[in-house]
């Protein structure tokens, strides 16, 4: 995420259709090593048996770690076929016996029935698309009631700043389309859905994580970089609760 010459703007589907073919499954910027560590904080620490979905799913990282810590079927959701094909060639290594499933979709129309999952994840994402409530109402039906949804964005604070989410591919730099979702947009959606929010991470970068000789913003030491929420689907809920709680770390 930088500051300098903006480069072209490209809509989701044909930025990841470039990054593909270099994007690891694993956390390959600063930015996201910190969004990591806070949602692997707030994941349970044995999925043992659980269905898991990951909601944007991308090359796989988060499925890799739910399939690595006990998950009996990983569900991969992503708009981008060639996104998929490097996550199925990804989860194709590990043999742990459990189900895989990877599915073509949009986030605000999920190719998964209704209650499917235990742990719901969704990893900078949201921001890729202008509606954060009917993306969240998504997650939350196919969540079963009780289950826990782990969402991740870049923190609003960088769009305020001027940063891009963006990536290299054959030598040029591109950025991909970004919406900033306030934490008042969160906390009104998850209210109007009955997601109670549980906790609230906002990382900062880590100095260790910034490759000697990067270029990027030194602002970006001093504020929060992603914005991650674990919410909790209300036991036995069919329709949406009333109310929305709201617990601090």
């Amino acid at each position: 995420m930088t500051m300098m010459t903006r480069p072209p703007l490209l809509e989701p589907t044909e930025a990841y259709a470039l990054w593909a073919a270099e994007y690891p499954a694993h956390a390959h910027n600063p930015v996201m090593c910190a969004e990591e560590r806070a949602m692997l904080a707030l994941m349970p620490a044995s999925l043992r048996g659980q269905a898991v979905l990951d909601a944007g799913c991308g090359s796989g990282r988060y499925l890799l770690h739910a399939l690595r810590h006990g998950a009996a079927h990983a569900i991969g959701v992503d708009l981008s076929p060639p996104m998929l094909e490097r996550a199925a060639a990804e989860l194709g290594s590990l043999r742990t016996g459990a189900q895989v499933s990877l599915l073509q979709g949009n986030l605000l129309a999920l190719p998964v029935p209704d209650a499917q999952a235990d742990l719901t994840v969704c990893g900078l994402v949201v921001g890729h698309l202008d509606d954060l409530a009917q993306a969240l109402a998504e997650l939350r039906r196919v969540t079963r009631p009780g289950g826990i949804l782990l969402c991740s964005d870049v923190h609003p604070i960088g769009h305020a700043l001027g940063w891009q989410r963006d990536f290299k591919s054959a030598g040029r730099r591109y950025a991909v389309r970004h919406t900033s979702h306030l934490y008042g947009d969160w906390h009104a959606a998850c209210a109007a859905l009955g997601l109670r929010i549980e906790q609230v991470l906002e990382p900062m970068l880590a100095p260790a994580d910034i490759p000697a000789g990067a270029h990027f913003d030194p602002r970006a030491l001093e504020v929060p970089v992603a914005l991650v929420f674990r919410l909790r689907r209300a036991p036995g809920s069919a329709g949406a609760d009333p109310a929305c709680t709201q617990a601090r770390p």
